[in-house]
Order: C-alpha cells, then sequence, then structure tokens
C-alpha cells in the first residue's frame, strides 16, 4: 500500500516537474551552452569559441554601466518602497473599516499593465508639451523632462516602478503583521511601549522572515529589471539607464549576438543565485537559533 501510494505521488507531481523541466532547465542548459558559441539567433551554423563572449563583455563599458545601474536599482528597490509599504502597512493595521478600500486604491497601478503605467507617465507626467512638465515650463520654470537628462534618467525610471510597486509590498507586510500573536501586543501595551517601541519589539520580529523573503525576492527583481526601461527609455539616452536586461535584449534582437546575449543573462542568473543563496543561509540559521 505504501509503494502504491509514493507512486500516486510521483504520477500528481508529474505535470509540475515536466513544465519546469520545459520552461526553466531546459532553457537554462541552453543558455549556457549558447553563451560559448558565436550563434546570431537565425543560422544553424553553431560555432564554440570558448570565452570570447565573457571576454567581449568585460570589455564593454556599457557592460560596466549596466551593472552598476542594476546596482543602483537594487539600493533604490531595497529602501524607498520597503520603507513606504511598511509605513503604509502600520497606518493600516489600526484602520480596519476602511483597510479593504484603501488595499484596492493602492493595488491599482500594481495591476495595471507596465505598458498602461508607462504610458501615463510618459504623457501625463513627463511630456514636455502635454504633460506636467509641459504645464510647469508654459508657467516659465526652466524645466526639461528627466527621462532625457543623463544624470536623471536612471532615477526616473526607478520612480515609475516604485510608484507601481510598493502598494504590493505594502499589502504583504500587512497580511504579515496581522498575523502578529495579539496577545504579544497587549502586554506591550500594557508596560507602556510607545508606537516605535511596539513595532521595533513586536510587530518586526515576528515578520522578520516575511521582510527577509521580501528583500530577496526585490533584489532578485532588480536585476530582472526590463520593463519599464525599456517602455519609457529604451536604455537612453547614451546606455545611461542601460541594466543586464536591456543589455541582453539589445544584444539578441538588435545586434543579433544571440551567445553574446546568453553570456550576459548568466550575469542575471548569477546575482539572483547570490541573493538566494543568502537568504537560505539566513533561514538556516534562523532555524538553529
Amino acid at each position: 500500500m505504501k509503494t502504491k501510494k509514493m507512486n500516486w505521488n510521483y504520477l500528481l507531481i508529474a505535470p509540475a516537474l515536466l513544465i519546469s523541466i520545459s520552461i526553466i532547465v531546459i532553457p537554462g542548459i541552453m543558455t549556457f551552452v549558447y553563451s560559448f558559441t558565436d550563434w546570431n539567433g537565425l543560422s544553424p551554423d553553431i560555432n564554440f569559441i570558448g570565452f570570447q563572449n565573457f571576454v567581449e563583455l568585460f570589455q564593454d563599458n556599457v557592460f560596466y554601466k549596466a551593472i552598476l545601474n542594476n546596482i543602483v536599482w537594487v539600493i533604490m528597490f531595497l529602501t524607498i518602497p520597503v520603507c513606504i509599504g511598511m509605513l503604509s502597512a502600520c497606518l493600516l493595521l489600526n484602520c480596519r473599516r476602511t483597510r479593504s478600500i484603501y488595499q484596492v486604491a493602492f493595488l491599482i497601478p500594481y495591476i495595471l499593465a507596465p505598458a498602461v503605467n508607462a504610458m501615463l507617465w510618459l504623457n501625463v507626467m513627463f511630456s514636455p508639451i502635454a504633460g506636467v512638465i509641459g504645464a510647469l515650463k508654459g508657467m516659465g520654470f526652466d524645466i526639461s523632462s528627466p527621462l532625457s537628462n543623463m544624470k536623471t534618467a536612471i532615477y526616473a525610471c526607478a520612480g515609475v516602478d516604485i510608484w507601481h510597486y510598493w502598494s504590493y509590498l505594502s499589502v504583504i507586510y500587512l497580511a504579515a503583521l496581522r498575523q502578529v500573536p495579539m496577545d504579544q501586543v497587549e502586554a506591550a501595551k500594557v508596560e507602556g511601549c510607545n508606537s516605535w517601541q511596539l513595532f521595533r519589539y513586536v510587530y518586526l520580529p515576528n515578520i522578520k522572515p516575511t521582510v527577509s523573503l521580501m528583500f530577496v525576492m526585490i533584489t532578485i527583481g532588480s536585476f530582472l529589471a526590463f520593463d519599464y526601461i525599456k517602455l519609457l527609455t529604451g536604455g537612453g539616452p547614451a546606455h545611461s539607464t542601460e541594466v543586464l536586461g536591456t543589455y541582453a535584449y539589445n544584444l539578441a534582437f538588435g545586434q543579433m549576438k544571440v551567445g553574446k546575449a546568453a553570456a550576459a543573462g548568466l550575469f542575471i542568473s548569477f546575482f539572483g543565485l547570490i541573493a538566494s543563496a543568502v537568504y537560505t543561509r539566513m533561514s538556516r540559521k534562523e532555524s538553529v537559533e
């Protein structure tokens, strides 16, 4: 009976396992193999060139600029939306009657397609003709779109993505805060804890696993950043907003260097793997303690 039950278990997980192998494992292996070739994505001729793609990447200043922008993106997303999301979650925790309404309102930017959000910001905020920038220029202010400035373009792109993303973190943190045992909260209040002490010594320790997990997910997602940069600037002006995602995309579909793009893609996976390894180590340490 036990053997028969185990066979059924394997049968039930087989579809999910096949899907994972088909869309994750096999493409991952193919990406690794193509990174050592000169394949252009169309030709049936694939030549093995060793580490030449990686050598060319390390000789390309745009590649280093893309990595730097990704690091800047990670730093911004680990601070600004996290703080906004945590603050809004703490405020919503006490709004029991209107909590659901606020959550729905906050999530509207998150559920909209990136293309819609990008068009809204391009036409309503950043347009020098009809948007807020255009209105300020009409009032006599000497101002231009931050997307056209090499020094501010990356921050403008990140701002749009943060506007879209922070509400998701707010909902996640709120769900974690609501799971904190009320007896601990009430005991802290009886002891005279103020709001900051209550959060610091009661809520935060209880939601630490959620915060740690979201830090890892944000880090991985930041190195996968692509859609808003592609929609808003395409990596410009002058590669000032280039990240690894857009860099690999331009190599594959702009220059038809799929092998080199695969090599760049491996670096995206590498940084994500580091974040996952750090989280796994932290989780093991917490379980031991």
